[in-house]
């Protein structure tokens, strides 16, 4: 059944950059907002003054996620003055490997037509199918592509390896829906690393707490701003004068974690927090466990965590009802 796509997907749009040098959105459909269409020429790597070539990036804005496939044009007889382009897709959910997939298979269809309306046929029959079938260009099925294995793709194992005892601090920080900013230059190890931290609270399964590739523009973080909680990935190195952006600033590149000021008495550690981060390294450590086993054993510690307030929690509140009662003013409790 094909009816979850229907729901899921919401547009696809292409940007070309020509042999002058410009690059522009020349189709999409179905219609977008100038707002969205700004976002998007911003994210695609054919606007960049650095000029480096991102093949796949995505994120997320206001809700919308989008996904971009960016493609080098040579010896095309059918795009003779077009260079690059890149084939941008829209939807509801997180799933960076379904959608990488049937932007690549979007790319070879254009490469080899140079028409848009080829394209949107195979888009109108992922959208309204879920499959689209082509001998030359590929196959694409959208139930192949689970959003559990989206969720466990990335490496808890690495990131682990790279933090060790610190890592508790990103836990904490997601456990109390802080703000945590990454920066590192380099957008594909932001986005690497970004997508595998909501699996620290795996009970969640929230990746809606992910925008993996921002840009210091007001629009984006004006956005940022109204959410009460994020993971939020940036390449430009000015992020770090914003402390008005995060509570816990991690500085990819360097391996380096910092905690604001602001923050500070809500993530104190103590012998809980050394517990936690003992487990996390330790299973992270085991060579015979994998990420998925290594979030399991986080998700039951979470668990454990979380049962044990709750009864602390009750036992709290049957105390303050009991001292009511005794003093005859339990209306008032």
């Amino acid at each position: 059944m094909a009816e979850p796509e229907t729901q899921l997907l919401l547009g696809v749009g292409l940007i070309e950059k020509d042999t002058n040098g410009d690059a522009l959105w020349v189709w999409c459909f179905p219609s977008t907002t100038t707002e969205l269409r700004d976002l998007l020429l911003r994210k695609c790597c054919l606007t960049n003054k650095n000029k480096l070539l991102h093949t796949f990036v995505f994120g997320q804005y206001k809700r919308t996620w989008f996904y971009i496939t960016t493609v080098e044009v040579q010896d095309s007889p059918v795009l003779k003055k077009v260079t690059h382009f890149s084939i941008v897709l829209t939807a509801k959910d997180f799933n960076p490997e379904k959608y990488a997939a049937f932007t690549r298979i979007l790319s070879r269809i254009y490469l080899k037509y140079g028409s848009p309306v080829k394209m949107m046929e195979s888009y109108i029959a992922v959208l309204t199918k879920g499959i689209c079938q082509n001998e030359e260009n590929g196959s694409f099925l959208s139930k192949d592509f689970d959003a559990r294995k989206a969720y466990l793709a990335g490496s808890i194992k690495d990131i682990v390896s790279q933090f060790g005892m610190e890592m508790v601090i990103l836990y904490t920080a997601l456990m109390l829906k802080k703000r945590i900013v990454v920066y590192h230059p380099r957008i594909e190890a932001i986005q690497e690393f970004t997508r595998t931290l909501p699996a620290l609270v795996w009970h969640r399964q929230d990746w809606s707490v992910l925008h993996s590739y921002v840009h210091l523009n007001d629009d984006e973080l004006e956005a940022l701003k109204t959410c009460p909680g994020y993971i939020a990935g940036f390449t430009d190195p000015e992020v770090s004068n914003r402390p008005d952006l995060y509570d816990v600033y991690v500085n990819l590149a360097d391996s380096e974690i910092t905690i604001s000021p602001i923050v500070k008495e809500p993530m104190t550690m103590g012998k809980l927090h050394k517990e936690i981060g003992q487990l996390i390294v330790q299973s992270a450590e085991d060579p015979d466990k994998s990420d998925s086993q290594v979030i399991k054993d986080i998700s039951l510690k979470t668990k454990e965590i979380l049962n044990t307030l709750a009864s602390f929690t009750e036992a709290y509140d049957d105390d303050v009802t009991n001292v009511c009662r005794r003093n005859g003013s339990l209306a008032l409790c």
